[in-house]
């Protein structure tokens, strides 16, 4: 199934499984919609990999603040979420549990997709990148340092739906097999 194209889904607040989000997108876009266009909306979803991006020129407590910045947002796409299902399913029974789903799914999908896989991911591609550059070239670090950083922004798109493919698998065949425990479909066919 394509990047973005919906599935029965909680994430949007009307059904139990899982949407998969468009990722093309910035990532804060599901939640902001009704916020006002601001340049920064697009760092939203992608400020830790930017913070992995320049730690080797920025203090490390800057990094760790774009991982806050984050999973402020990993935060209230999934409140946002709860709020659609609790909406879409006012006097549905099993409110709670919809709801419950909704919440628990976009988290992990979010926390995984958006913050720990692609934080990691980048921080070890700049990590590399820097030690390779220091092994095999005889540039001054500062030089070193401004390439590795310019590799993992640059890294950053190319990471992105493998990573959303590979999280929706992993959820597909762990965590959403609960949900149709539960009497929810499961969100592949």
């Amino acid at each position: 199934m394509a990047i973005g194209k919906q599935r029965p889904s909680c994430r949007d607040g009307a059904e139990l499984a899982v949407t998969v989000p468009e990722r093309g997108l910035p990532r804060a876009a599901g939640w902001t919609q009704r916020l006002p266009e601001v340049p920064s909306r697009s760092v939203r979803g992608y400020a830790n990999e930017v913070g992995e991006s320049f730690r080797a020129l920025v203090p490390v407590s800057l990094v760790w603040a774009s991982y806050g910045v984050a999973t402020t947002y990993v935060t209230a796409d999934a409140i946002d979420k709860g709020k659609k299902a609790a909406a879409a399913h006012a006097h549905a029974a099993g409110r709670t549990t919809q709801v419950a789903v909704a919440v628990v799914d976009t988290f992990v999908w979010q926390a995984l997709a958006s913050v720990a896989i692609p934080g990691f991911t980048i921080n070890r591609i700049c990590a590399a990148s820097l030690y390779l550059l220091g092994a095999l070239t005889r540039w001054p670090l500062p030089v070193r340092k401004w390439t590795t950083t310019a590799l993992g922004l640059s890294a950053i798109p190319i990471i992105i739906k493998p990573i959303d493919r590979s999280v929706d698998f992993l959820l597909d065949s762990s965590l959403r097999k609960l949900y149709s425990a539960a009497g929810a479909p499961p969100s592949s066919s």
